[in-house]
């Protein structure tokens, strides 16, 4: 077995130790070593990085009796005596949500008789699993209640004890193993069997903030986020209010009204122009008619039309379609394209053959029926697709019977 210096000793970074061995495991090369500081993925809480001498230590795992597992990027000799450095950061982060997690859980324990059934720590973010659904308020007593454990700095210890032991200090969730137990003391308010890296006072988690919750099997599942990453969170956050200050000059508790106000100024000028572009379109769509082009007793109308958007591009097809023996095909200037096919009733076209062949020929994607097909995405300047089209066209007119 592997001695676990973390296990007494989270604040070890840098030790010495001899390679009992390095062999080939899942296409991996893993590393044991007689004793470590390395932590390996357990409980929620990701391993530690960090070096073996010069040689990367990209992930750590637990092996089969009892033995800590590092994966490197090259081999090392077995028995070869070497000075493992842990990655300091990643480590204390690491501490700071595992620990914030010990005091928020014991909170809602505490407060709402909620209990922790899940917990898994990020990148970026944690998250926690309740059994229980709580209301906003209930998360803000939790989160208080978390951050004045935090803010008087009680003193984070690690005990060992037997099952038999444990069973008489009323720890907050019953263990699932067996055997001699390591339990993390938040003094007189948590008490919890665990194997990860804590740190040894509540003020060094600094911070617990709770991001969002939302329904999750029957109870909550909520995002957390502690110390360093807090401050990073608060930093984006402070940057976004700043910038939309500046756009909607309002303060900062004005804002969410404000975005409401924009949202629905918003939706109203787009009906708006709807509106107006429909009437538009009707009229575009008869100088377009009065220009068409007599094909096998058709009169067919192919441009490209700047300023449309796909809607309009719609109304304008199907508003010079509307008018006998006419098909209309637009397509935007944009690039990628947008394709609107339209043909009058009886013409003899098929709108979404057309289109087919256009998105063989040119990507993008798209779809409709024989009297209206439209589709965008395709990779095509306005004079490539208005020529393809014209050659498709003529070609359904010509053989039509």
């Amino acid at each position: 077995m592997t001695e676990r210096l973390y296990y007494t000793d989270a604040d070890c970074l840098d030790f010495e130790a001899t390679v009992v061995s390095c062999d080939a495991v899942d296409g991996r090369l893993v590393a044991v070593l007689d004793r470590t500081a390395f932590y390996p993925t357990s409980g929620g809480q990701p391993f530690d990085t960090g070096m073996l001498d010069e040689v990367p230590v990209v992930d750590v795992i637990d092996l089969d009796d009892d033995r800590v597992g590092h994966v490197v990027s090259s081999a090392i000799d077995a028995g070869r005596r070497v000075r493992g450095r842990i990655d300091a950061a990643r480590r204390f982060d690491h501490r700071q949500q595992h620990t914030g997690q010990h005091i928020l859980s014991a909170a809602f324990d505490r407060l709402h008789r909620a209990r922790t059934v899940g917990f898994h720590l990020g990148a970026e973010r944690s998250t926690l699993d309740l059994d229980k659904v709580l209301s906003a308020e209930s998360m803000a007593k939790a989160e208080a209640e978390a951050n004045r454990i935090v803010w008087d700095n009680r003193a984070v210890t690690i005990r060992f004890a037997t099952a038999e032991e444990a069973a008489s200090l009323g720890l907050r969730k019953e263990p699932t193993r067996t055997g001699p137990l390591r339990l993390i003391d938040v003094d007189r308010f948590d008490l919890s069997a665990c194997g990860g890296t804590h740190v040894a006072r509540a003020g060094a988690v600094g911070v617990v903030a709770i991001r969002s919750w939302e329904k999750f099997r029957g109870g909550t599942r909520l995002e957390f986020v502690c110390g360093g990453r807090a401050l990073r969170e608060f930093r984006t956050l402070r940057d976004a209010v700043t910038g939309s200050q500046r756009f909607l000059s309002v303060a900062p508790a004005d804002l969410p009204a404000a975005i409401e106000r924009a949202q629905g100024d918003n939706k109203d000028l787009k009906k708006t122009i709807k509106a107006q572009q429909d009437r538009l379109a009707v009229h575009e769509a008869a100088a377009l008619v009065a220009r068409a082009t007599a094909v096998g007793g058709a009169r067919v109308v192919i441009e490209a039309v700047d300023g449309w958007d796909q809607a309009g591009l719609k109304s304008m097809a199907a508003a010079a379609a509307a008018h006998p023996g006419v098909v209309a095909a637009l397509v935007s200037t944009s690039t990628p394209a947008l394709v609107v096919i339209a043909r009058a009733e009886g013409a003899a076209v098929d709108a979404s053959a057309v289109l087919k062949d256009l998105i063989g020929a040119f990507g993008g994607k798209g779809g409709g029926k024989a009297d209206l097909a439209q589709g965008g995405g395709l990779s095509a300047t306005p004079e490539a697709l208005t020529a393809e089209i014209a050659r498709l066209v003529e070609q359904a007119l010509r053989l039509a019977p």
